[in-house]
């Protein structure tokens, strides 16, 4: 019995939260490496592109939460995505026309480029706040839980409860299900098979009558929309800052390096490395250690390797190791 309740308060705060943290970051690792694999340079301006997506979507919420409309146990923002969706495209798209397009068409070095979205980065950052304000922002409706703590407690007698919310249910089964779609879109398109080409060897690809152009705009579109899904969800999950996405731009760039930058599978690879690491290495396993070890005993301390204030700083060794011990990530990808 107390190697069941060690097992069930493991899921209940490592486990289920990893699992839809590191949807999350898949995503947004997504849309980092694609960019890179096809423009070959580091957007730094990701995390502000997803919390604008993200933004577009609450105020689309909110909009239709006014109207009346909603989708019962289910979050109204899963209806505003379109919006926030088809918003931040055209945002992208004007960003690449305007600031990116430049640099592109004078051949310039990707240093030049990934000192040009930082610049994108802020000015993104100050829209954001101008628009709606520098404060958490809460959207998230509907049912909070599929099951409570307290319910699975007395469904099952054991001690220690385990509550999964609708957030993190809906997380995993988008984020699966717009990996999917990408996959798809990737390997059985013809649009897709372009951007594969382009990105394995662009002169080739060029020789062969593809138009870089379409191609570019493609990996935009396909960026904005991945950017707004994560940007969303990891808002449902948890809650909207609009400076958290500055901030969790670094684990998504160490997802993005570890799985082989450039490569959509390492991608997602690192974005769960990288999640269940923070969240094991930040948390307290005092009381997991008791109910496994003699009865009455119970460790000294927290039993925990770092605090949560520090769970950024895993993001940052695993991307200084794996650039130091293996450049091209886990999936050989492109080096930076």
């Amino acid at each position: 019995m107390d190697i069941l309740n060690a097992l069930v308060l493991f899921a209940n705060y490592v486990f289920v939260p990893a699992t839809a943290y590191g949807a999350q970051l898949a995503l947004g690792a997504l849309g980092v490496t694609l960019i890179f694999g096809i423009l070959r340079f580091a957007n730094f301006a990701h995390g502000e592109l997803m919390s604008f997506g993200t933004m577009a979507v609450i105020l689309a919420t909110w909009a239709l939460q006014d109207m009346g409309v909603s989708l019962g146990p289910l979050p109204t923002a899963l209806l505003a995505l379109p919006f926030g969706i088809a918003v931040t495209v055209v945002f992208a798209l004007l960003t690449d026309r305007y600031v990116f397009r430049f640099y592109r068409v004078k051949k310039s070095d990707p240093i030049i480029y990934a000192i040009a979205s930082v610049g994108v980065m802020f000015v993104m950052a100050g829209l954001i706040r101008v628009i709606i304000g520098p404060d958490d922002q809460s959207f998230a409706d509907g049912a909070r839980f599929i099951i409570t703590a307290r319910d699975f407690k007395e469904l099952t007698g054991l001690e220690e409860g385990l509550a999964i919310r609708v957030t993190q249910v809906i997380t995993i089964i988008v984020a699966l299900a717009v990996m999917a779609v990408l996959f798809w879109f990737l390997q059985r398109t013809r649009s897709g098979k372009a951007m594969r080409a382009y990105s394995d060897n662009e002169d080739l690809a060029l020789l062969s009558g593809i138009d870089p152009d379409k191609v570019v705009r493609m990996a935009w579109i396909i960026t904005a929309i991945l950017a707004t899904i994560a940007g969303t969800l990891y808002g449902l999950d948890k809650t909207y800052k609009p400076f958290i996405f500055q901030q969790i731009l670094l684990p998504i760039f160490a997802a993005a390096i570890l799985g082989g930058i450039g490569q959509p599978v390492g991608a997602i690879l690192g974005g769960f490395v990288v999640a269940y690491s923070e969240v094991t290495i930040t948390y307290a396993y005092k009381k997991f250690l008791a109910y496994l070890g003699p009865e009455g005993w119970a460790p000294e301390g927290l039993m925990q390797f770092l605090s949560t204030d520090y769970k950024f700083a895993v993001s940052f060794i695993i991307l200084v190791a794996v650039l130091l011990v293996r450049p091209t990530g886990i999936i050989r990808g492109k080096v930076i």
